[in-house]
């Protein structure tokens, strides 16, 4: 039964200087950190876990997490920008495709000839046409991830989930477990900017937390087990999602 200073889910609590953000999950017995892509720091805990507990792993841990956010900060992230001129190179599952700009308002926001289309007036608008660009990726996204699930949920033995493609924050993709059923999957609509291997190694790698909640060392051999250059991958995405496009125009 939880003690009366049981961690609640989603609340910050403070130790030295560090802010962390509590994660319940019912599947765990040992307490885990992440680092987030944006800085944020997640402490994963089981039902029931008190302060006192909390604090003493966070301070047994501190060097992984000073150790972690300084090689978060030689891997920021490059900020990529667009302008939405015409001609700009936009990339779909690795491949580049220029912007075609055309007069029509309400052109739809698409592939064709080999060129992506957006409308010129949706295109003067910022908000406009991030909106347009996400809703494209999503749609195009959540088409081709569909089919891409199945042979990773068999490789690991775990269900075939729903796939979500939308704003994920600063995560390439996210799971979330169910009180009842097996949970459901989220990637980032700007994760499929990049080769579809590295969307593979996001999908399989979010598959993986069906089985095993946190990146421990049973995580790793599950997903090794699936995918055996998971190692190499996890290393391409780090260095190349640091050039992904996440919506950011520049000012005119």
């Amino acid at each position: 039964m939880p003690s009366e200073s049981a961690l609640v889910d989603g609340h910050p609590i403070a130790f030295d200087g560090l802010e962390l953000i509590v994660r319940l999950s019912p599947r765990r017995t040992r307490l885990g950190l992440t680092l987030e892509r944006d800085g944020s720091i997640l402490l994963r805990v089981p039902p029931g876990c008190g302060l006192d507990r909390a604090e003493a792993f966070v301070r047994g841990n501190r060097p992984w997490i000073e150790s972690k956010s300084r090689l978060r900060e030689d891997r920021a992230p490059a900020q990529a920008v667009r302008d939405l001129s015409e001609g700009e190179i936009h990339r779909y599952l690795g491949r580049e495709y220029r912007l075609h700009l055309v007069d029509e308002s309400d052109a739809p926001t698409r592939l064709t000839g080999g060129r992506l289309q957006l409308s010129r007036a949706v295109a003067a608008d910022p908000v406009l046409a991030r909106a347009a660009l996400a809703a494209w990726y999503c749609q195009a996204g959540r088409r081709w991830a569909t089919n891409r699930v199945q042979p990773w949920a068999a490789r690991m033995e775990v269900p075939e989930l729903p796939i979500e493609v939308r704003d994920v924050g600063r995560r390439w993709g996210t799971y979330r477990s169910a009180p009842s059923g097996p949970g459901r999957i989220a990637l980032h609509w700007a994760a499929f900017q990049l080769p579809t291997r590295l969307v593979d190694y996001v999908i399989a790698h979010e598959l993986a937390h069906v089985r095993i909640a946190g990146h421990g060392t049973a995580y790793w051999r599950l997903l090794a087990q699936a995918l055996p250059e998971c190692v190499s991958l996890k290393q391409e995405l780090d260095e190349m999602g640091r050039r992904v496009w996440l919506g950011d125009l520049a000012t005119r």
